[in-house]
């Protein structure tokens, strides 16, 4: 199979000339990580921008033996190709399965691989511990830059990291490769390094920081992972008193969050927590039109901080686009309405959460800019988490 064409290509368009990382990637065959892999109804970037895919149709099991042209196409596309929905591996799935839901493993997109690993301020035998190994190709970037040793790679799933690790093998590495609930206690580096690691780089998202990870960073260490709910990279340095200190970087990114289990467990729209079908205790009109913005990522972000563990699905139907809203206490929103319209907006619980939604979308036009990107960190080792911005605060708990 001549890939090194297309990984040489791939290096090209995930780094710049002068970086560290073009030729790690060039060296790495992607298709050796992802053999199967699952695809979305309407293929990757099928979907317009800002538009949700429609999960509910069941994923489609692509397996590139069987069609080598589209299996490099694939592994050297900067796409993430997901390769676990709901509790089925594309590994173990045949053609006839259609699983519908969320994913829970991928190979992450190489680019967003590079773009966080250089946040890490690596240098020569920097200790760094992967998070999240899923297929193994973002721990074998690492161990390629760093050398195998230097590299520890951890997941929950146990088929997860013993594949990885065999795949691993099969390109000549073989960094450690363990299963391990990353919230809690954390593996030590291999045998014969000092306790704890350099470098922590997550590619699962969190919220709040673990305290494990904060006790397992060396005086100096840094730390790199996206938060739960949100789009939002924190990077951040220890500090003697345990703790960190950083920024939210002004990049996006979103991840997959920690799990311990299988699956996740049914969301709260799921569940239909507040029967957000029903009549609202409020009706009105939104001040904004239903619409596709670019800025949505961001918008959501802000409310994830401001009203922790709040949910938003979208759906489609018949030219109609709603917007649910829900959060823990019961409050729940509705939006619905035409394209380009205002929307008519159902709202009932304690807290009014579109009213919330519009007052964002205030100041994001009014500002031109949200607070919470470019924010200062201060990260307390309990791993609760803090953001200023000038005169903006808030806390991150959970």
């Amino acid at each position: 199979m001549d890939w090194e064409p297309r990984a040489q290509g791939l290096a090209e368009r995930v780094s710049h000339p002068g970086s560290r990382w073009r030729p790690v990637v060039a060296a790495l065959p992607r298709h050796a990580f992802v053999p199967r892999w699952w695809e979305p109804p309407g293929g990757y970037g099928a979907r317009p921008a800002g538009r949700p895919r429609d999960l509910s149709a069941g994923w489609e099991l692509r397996d590139g033996p069987l069609d080598e042209e589209a299996w490099l196409d694939a592994a050297y596309s900067d796409e993430s190709l997901v390769t676990r929905v709901g509790t089925l591996h594309a590994d173990h799935a045949t053609s006839a399965d259609r699983p519908a839901g969320l994913p829970t493993s991928s190979s992450t997109m190489p680019g967003l691989i590079v773009q966080l690993a250089r946040y890490l301020y690596l240098d020569a035998g920097h200790d760094v511990l992967d998070v999240g190994t899923g297929s193994g190709y973002g721990c074998a970037l690492l161990a390629t830059r760093l050398g195998e040793e230097h590299v520890t790679s951890v997941d929950v799933d146990e088929y997860l990291t013993s594949a990885a690790a065999a795949r691993l093998a099969s390109v000549g590495l073989h960094p450690q490769v363990l299963t391990a609930d990353a919230t809690g206690p954390l593996p030590g580096p291999l045998p014969g390094a000092a306790a704890g690691y350099d470098r922590i780089l997550a590619t699962v998202a969190v919220r709040p920081v673990p305290a494990s990870w904060l006790a397992a960073l060396r005086p100096g260490g840094r730390l790199v992972t996206t938060l739960s709910g949100t789009m939002m990279i924190l990077t951040a340095d220890k500090t003697a008193d345990g703790g960190a200190t950083g920024r939210v970087e002004w990049e996006r990114a979103g991840f997959m969050r920690t799990r311990t289990g299988p699956g996740y467990p049914p969301s709260l729209i799921e569940t239909g927590v507040g029967d957000f079908w029903g009549d609202g205790d409020e009706v009105s009109r939104g001040r904004y039109p239903m619409g596709t913005a670019t800025a949505a990522g961001d918008i959501w972000s802000m409310l994830s901080v401001l009203a922790p563990g709040s949910e938003h699905a979208f759906i489609q139907e018949d030219g109609v686009r709603t917007v649910l809203l829900v959060h823990p206490d019961g409050s729940w929103a509705r939006a619905s309405g035409p394209p380009g319209e205002l929307p008519v907006v159902q709202q009932k619980g304690p807290r009014r959460l579109w009213d919330l939604v519009d007052k964002i979308r205030d100041d994001l036009l009014r500002i031109g800019e949200l607070p919470v990107y470019g924010a200062t960190v201060r990260v307390r080792p309990d791993g609760v988490i803090e953001l200023t911005r000038g005169r903006w605060q808030a806390t991150i708990d959970a």
